[in-house]
């Protein structure tokens, strides 16, 4: 049961999958939302550019019916052009237009997924041929939902079109009754009126359709509790090559370290529990701790040490605090600084043949000291 519980997808997927699923060409992505943008854009670019348009417009519209029989008989090359110019005109007319349409197309996939570049969705792929994945396809979730929504939307829309329709057929009906130019003026304030309607009825589609596709698209790209871990082993490596590479470092380190003991001035001890080595040059700041271990680190300090006849002294309460508050390559604290150079001094002193004391009573403060615990 454990088993199978790890295979199912109930996990979010990694930002890896994720990443992967963009390269891919995979980002969540509504039909709705770009055409209900773009349609708000559309109309909105008409009402503002509406009377400019028309103005050009009427005015081609007068040019082109201007023909003259010279023109149109005698020469046609010349209609041509005119013909080429009278589409230019218009082409450069609407170029806002179209130039809104342009950014506004553009833009739109910024709203939710971003841009994607990729060509993996051109590549062959065979496996789309298998009827069966088709028909799996005709019958899932996923187009029963794009079936659902398209009969809400044409409910919908044609719906409060017809209310519209009807709440406006008094005014319909009375442009009959009117002059030419104020019928076309007001027929055109009740067009852009009932596109607007319509277009904020879509609205609704676009407020359930934008949820569902993140859900879709979250959902498609869960993962199992495998696959997250499989992944993990590929991202970070090995668990076990891991342990191994550290286990090296760690072996590589404490050569180091035991190289170091040779060039220490003195080895503090708990006697047995704990070994730190010391070591000062005029150059350094303040005494230097080359190695630090416990238990057998500690034996093994205290050998390479004798080995090298580097000086050891007995002192638990300073090898503890040094143990316990310094790493390797630090520098000692300040607040040990009275009881290591007793020891220094104690050390130099052996070296000059000069009878000397063991030093006892080091004044070490209690707060680096966490006592003896074994």
């Amino acid at each position: 049961m454990a088993e199978d519980s790890d295979l199912e997808r109930t996990e979010p997927a990694s930002a890896k999958r994720l990443q992967e699923a963009r390269e891919e060409g995979q980002v969540p992505h509504s039909k709705e939302l770009t055409t209900f943008v773009l349609l708000v854009a559309s109309g909105g670019g008409l009402w503002a550019m509406g009377s400019s348009l028309m103005g050009h417009l009427s005015s081609m519209m007068v040019q082109g019916l201007s023909v003259g029989r010279a023109l149109a008989f005698d020469d046609p090359i010349k209609m041509l052009q005119r013909l080429s110019q009278l589409t230019s005109d218009m082409l450069l007319a609407f170029l806002p237009f179209f130039l809104l349409m342009l950014v506004v197309v553009l833009a739109t996939p910024l709203l939710l997924g971003g841009w994607v570049f990729t060509l993996k969705p051109l590549q062959p792929d065979f496996g789309k041929l298998n009827p069966l994945s088709g028909l799996g396809k005709m019958f899932s979730v996923n187009s029963l939902v794009e079936l659902a929504k398209a009969i809400m939307k044409s409910l919908l829309i044609g719906g409060v079109a017809i209310w519209v329709i009807w709440y406006d057929r008094g005014s319909i009906v009375g442009l009959v009754q009117e002059s030419l130019h104020p019928a076309l003026a007001h027929l055109a304030h009740m067009t852009m009126l009932t596109f607007f309607v319509i277009v904020g009825a879509m609205a609704l589609i676009v407020v359930v359709d934008v949820p569902f596709q993140l859900w879709s698209y979250n959902d498609k790209l869960k993962m199992s509790k495998e696959e997250l871990r499989k992944e993990a082993k590929e991202t970070e490596g090995n668990p076990e090559i891991k342990g191994r590479i550290r286990s090296q470092q760690r072996e590589m380190a404490r050569r180091r370290m035991m190289a170091e003991i040779p060039k220490a001035d003195v080895v503090v001890t708990n006697p047995t529990h704990y070994a730190v080595a010391l070591r000062y040059e005029d150059k350094m700041g303040a005494p230097t701790v080359v190695a630090s271990g416990s238990h057998l680190l500690a034996a093994k300090i205290r050998e390479v040490a004798e080995e090298h006849q580097v000086p050891i002294l007995e002192a638990p309460p300073l090898a503890r605090a040094l143990y316990f508050n310094t790493e390797i390559g630090d520098q000692i604290p300040e607040s040990l600084y009275a009881a290591v150079a007793e020891v220094l001094a104690y050390v130099y002193r052996l070296k000059l043949g000069m009878a000397s004391e063991l030093p006892t009573d080091l004044p070490v403060p209690p707060e680096l000291d966490p006592g003896e615990t074994e």
